[in-house]
C-alpha cells in the first residue's frame, strides 16, 4: 500500500514572473516591449478613429440643425408669400 502511496507525485509549479498572467514565452523583456508599443498604436488609432467619429456625429448635428432652420425659413417664406397675396387681393 506504501508503495501506491508512493506513485501519487504531486508537482509544484514555480511562476516564472510575478504576474501569473504572462505566459513564459512572454518573458523576454524585447517581446514585451515589442507588445507595449504595438499595443500604444493600436490606442493611437482607437482615439483617432473616436475623434473622428464625434468630428461625424457633430457635423450630422450642424446637419440637422441647418435643416431644422431652413424648415422654419420656408414656412416663414410662405406664410410672407400668403400675405402678399392676401394683400394684393384686397388691394
Amino acid at each position: 500500500m506504501s508503495s501506491q502511496i508512493s506513485n501519487n507525485n504531486n508537482y509544484a509549479t514555480a511562476l516564472i514572473s510575478p504576474n501569473p498572467y504572462i505566459s513564459r514565452k512572454l518573458n523576454n523583456m524585447d517581446q514585451v516591449q515589442v507588445m507595449k508599443r504595438e499595443r500604444e498604436n493600436w490606442l493611437r488609432l482607437y482615439h483617432k478613429m473616436l475623434k473622428r467619429l464625434e468630428m461625424m456625429i457633430d457635423v450630422q448635428r450642424m446637419v440637422k440643425d441647418i435643416k431644422k432652420l431652413t424648415e422654419e425659413a420656408n414656412t416663414i417664406i410662405t406664410e410672407v408669400e400668403g400675405s402678399v397675396l392676401m394683400a394684393s387681393i384686397n388691394n
